[in-house]
């Protein structure tokens, strides 16, 4: 009895320490109650179009670039690209203004387009990079984006059917290395 009158003085005193140490802090919140958004944020990098920014944009100008508000991206770096396509790709001539890729653009068109590097997408179109038909109209798991953009550079205005450079038009990987998966998440897993 002695014993359980000791365990009970313990817990006594253990709970009235506790209830000393215990203190309203919680019951007036200062602190935000949400996620916190403010503070300063730094664009690091732009790449909505897998390669444009790799391929087009020289060393030199990569952050400005990366930092570069893309209503503001064509008017900064059209000029740019178009002489680095025009040096990249025989299929553009800057002697014919004229010459244009399999979707009909000129050099001047098309590096207007690449120069704003945002990833476009149609609400009544259906979705792909670019399938013979539909340009830019958003971007599929399944699209080969690499292969568009290399028969966009290279193949000239016949494309992949009778490309200028036909061993420039294709990365010539045909598919991935595992299926997409039929629901949410979609990719596969890691090996």
């Amino acid at each position: 009895m002695k014993f359980n009158n000791i365990k009970l003085f313990a817990v006594a005193i253990l709970a009235s320490m506790t209830a000393i140490n215990c203190s309203n802090d919680d019951d007036n919140v200062t602190g935000p109650t949400g996620p916190n958004f403010t503070g300063t944020y730094v664009q690091e990098d732009q790449m909505a179009r897998p390669a444009i920014n790799t391929v087009f944009v020289n060393d030199g100008m990569k952050d400005a670039f990366n930092t570069t508000t893309p209503s503001d991206m064509g008017a900064a770096f059209q000029a740019a690209f178009q002489t680095k396509l025009e040096t990249l790709s025989p299929a553009y001539d800057p002697a014919s203004p004229t010459d244009a890729n399999a979707l009909g653009f000129t050099a001047a068109q098309f590096t207007g387009v690449l120069a704003t590097d945002v990833l476009t997408v149609s609400l009544d179109a259906p979705t792909t990079f670019f399938d013979g038909t539909n340009i830019l109209t958003g971007r599929n798991l399944t699209d080969d984006v690499i292969d568009v953009e290399l028969i966009l550079i290279f193949g000239g205005e016949a494309g992949l059917t009778n490309p200028e450079n036909p061993g420039l038009v294709s990365d010539n990987v045909a598919s991935n290395d595992k299926e997409f998966l039929m629901s949410f998440p979609y990719l596969a897993s890691p090996w």
